[in-house]
């Protein structure tokens, strides 16, 4: 790997690690100001649009985690990195959804995109018949 690709890696699974302390400002300081953020089409959170910028983040999707589960967590399983993007296969788990006390263990994969170090976009492809049935959303 390239010092580029190695750093970025390296700046990712840091990033993870803050997530997982409930360090969510660390993971937010480290995105760019205008920062695109994609949910994969089919999750009950799309909006079919990106979240732009940290505060639509912050709105649309962390305080939407904090809120309607309990314990969510993300388990990265394996980190590919090409140039200033990096890859991760992982899992979403939560020991319930509020609304249907259902927990949630779903397959996902997350593309980050970055300049300069700087998060400028990111993109979310996960299990959204998982996370469907966990949220009881068209049943």
């Amino acid at each position: 790997m390239t010092g580029t690709v190695t750093d970025n890696v390296t700046r990712m699974k840091g990033l993870y690690e803050a997530f997982g302390r409930g360090d969510v400002p660390a993971v937010l300081a480290a995105c760019d100001e205008g920062i695109e953020w994609y949910s994969t089409e089919g999750n009950p959170w799309f909006t079919g649009q990106p979240f732009v910028g940290v505060q639509q983040i912050v709105d649309g999707v962390f305080q939407r985690i904090g809120t309607e589960f309990e314990q969510f967590e993300v388990h990265p399983e394996r980190f590919l990195a090409d140039g200033d993007t990096v890859v991760v296969q992982a899992r979403y788990r939560a020991k319930s959804h509020q609304a249907t006390g259902r927990p949630l263990d779903a397959e996902v994969v997350h593309v980050w995109d970055l300049r300069d170090g700087r998060i400028v976009r990111f993109h979310q492809y996960a299990d959204t018949r998982k996370l469907a049935d966990v949220m009881g959303v068209g049943n």
